[in-house]
């Protein structure tokens, strides 16, 4: 893991906010001098009026008022029940792969052929499949996040040193319990890679599921204001969905470190 430079704890924690200030007082700064035109981009004032009146007005009051509650709840329903089918999948399959010849010869080439399709490709086919709704969503997220799961977990699982698990071998650690106490603590560190990825992923095809016409949820509400011409909820979705995907990484981090002492010893 990264370390902090000693003596610069201070400056150094500020570090994370540097980019994301910068790019607000261009923003402001385009917008007060006329530079960018509102139907392109409102500023940020505008920006912070509409996003209160979607997340804290009550419903009816204004177009989109009140709905952020209901919207995000579809919205992480979604992703997280794709993600965690894709976990499902992907763990179990990558250490698989990584461990035994046979699996990966079996599944590198179809595997590698999947995921250079794009994600956009997938989507009129899971529409004939599962139609409008929770159904295409899951699956389009669930596709994304597994690839990244998956090549993460057998990359882990191959660079185990096979010493290690022939050392457990003559200590009487079996097949199973090796598994669980050598081969995962030694992959780990691709796998939280790879979940993590996954998880950015995830929200990202959320959009993409959710354009197909389903009645809630934060890229329901984008693909919305597309057609009636309200950039300023297209905005306001955007960094909605950009401060969600966020902490859902946050919580996931802190998870794995709840859950994995190899994950607490990457801190």
């Amino acid at each position: 893991m990264p370390r902090t430079p000693s003596g610069h704890t201070g400056w150094f924690s500020f570090l994370p906010w540097i980019l994301p200030g910068a790019l607000i007082l261009s923003w402001f700064a385009a917008s007060h001098s006329g530079l960018v035109p509102p139907y392109l981009l409102p500023s940020p004032a505008t920006i912070v009026k509409t996003g209160y009146t979607y997340i804290f007005s009550t419903p009816g009051e204004a177009p989109y008022a009140g709905r952020f509650l209901s919207d995000a709840a579809a919205s992480t329903a979604r992703v997280f029940t794709g993600f965690l089918a894709a976990v499902v999948w992907g763990i179990p399959l990558g250490i698989l792969s990584g461990r035994l010849q046979v699996v990966n010869r079996l599944m590198s080439g179809p595997i590698n052929a999947l995921r250079a399709v794009p994600g956009i490709s997938w989507l009129p086919l899971a529409m004939v499949w599962f139609g409008i709704g929770l159904k295409t969503t899951v699956f389009l997220v669930a596709l994304a996040a597994f690839f990244p799961i998956y090549l993460n977990a057998a990359a882990g699982a191959r660079q185990v040193n096979p010493l290690l698990l022939q050392a457990g071998a003559m200590m009487g650690v079996n097949r199973l319990r090796g598994t669980f106490a050598i081969l995962l603590p030694c992959a780990m560190p691709h796998m939280i890679t790879g979940l993590r990825l996954g998880l950015g992923i995830s929200w990202a095809y959320l959009v993409l599921g959710e354009l197909t016409g389903v009645p809630n949820g934060l890229g329901a509400v984008i693909m919305d204001a597309r057609m009636l011409g309200r950039i300023d909820i297209i905005v306001v979705g955007i960094i909605l969905i950009a401060i969600i995907g966020r902490l859902s990484d946050t919580l996931l981090n802190h998870a794995l470190r709840f859950c994995f002492k190899s994950a607490r010893r990457m801190a």
